[in-house]
């Protein structure tokens, strides 16, 4: 988990022994039923990615509470929808599979998630029916979960959810950002894929 920089720091700091035994006591490789349950009650989390060349992003990927899934203990996909058409995270699992997700919660009882692994995006995929507005499946499967220290999460409660998100009875779909209207996008715009 650790890597000669990693190791220079804790050492520099103190911290080697204490990082052995957070690995030691509270990484796994395997999703428990805790996991999933905090995983599906969330509505968005972070994901990190990089191109083939190292180069970070990182993405806010929100849906509706659910929207990522545990389906296995070696498993958690989650749906791409209609963004802006940059498909920067997506393009960087292509070219480098490693990914880095973080799940926080932010209310009453602050939370964190960490999961470090192996993503696939996944085009003809049967998931794709069981997530409304979805025109792409991204298959994670975990190297590395791990609790994270919630104390800097600041309390945050959702006043409302996105109006952008997709929803099963509305038709033709959630409404376009205005963005996407202005005169130096609008002739470059691609139709939403359903």
């Amino acid at each position: 988990m650790y890597h000669e920089h990693n190791r220079t720091l804790q050492d520099r700091f103190g911290s080697r022994d204490l990082a052995d035994r957070l690995v030691e006591k509270l990484t796994r490789d395997r999703f428990n039923d805790a996991d999933r349950e905090f995983v599906e009650t969330l509505g968005f989390f972070f994901l990190a990615t990089a191109d083939a060349e190292g180069r970070p992003d990182c993405s806010f990927k929100g849906g509706p509470p659910g929207f990522a899934r545990v389906l296995a203990p070696d498993l958690l996909v989650f749906p791409d929808y209609d963004g802006n058409g940059m498909f920067k995270s997506l393009g960087n699992i292509r070219a480098n599979p490693s990914v880095g997700l973080l799940f926080v919660a932010m209310g009453e009882k602050p939370r964190r998630l960490r999961v470090n692994g192996t993503a696939v995006v996944c085009e003809e995929d049967p998931l794709l029916q069981a997530f409304d507005g979805a025109q792409l499946i991204v298959r994670v499967t975990p190297r590395f979960i791990f609790p994270n220290c919630p104390r800097y999460i600041p309390s945050v409660e959702l006043a409302q959810e996105s109006p952008y998100l997709p929803r099963a009875d509305e038709q033709p779909g959630p409404p376009e950002p205005a963005w996407k209207s202005r005169p130096e996008f609008l002739d470059v715009v691609p139709p939403r894929r359903r």
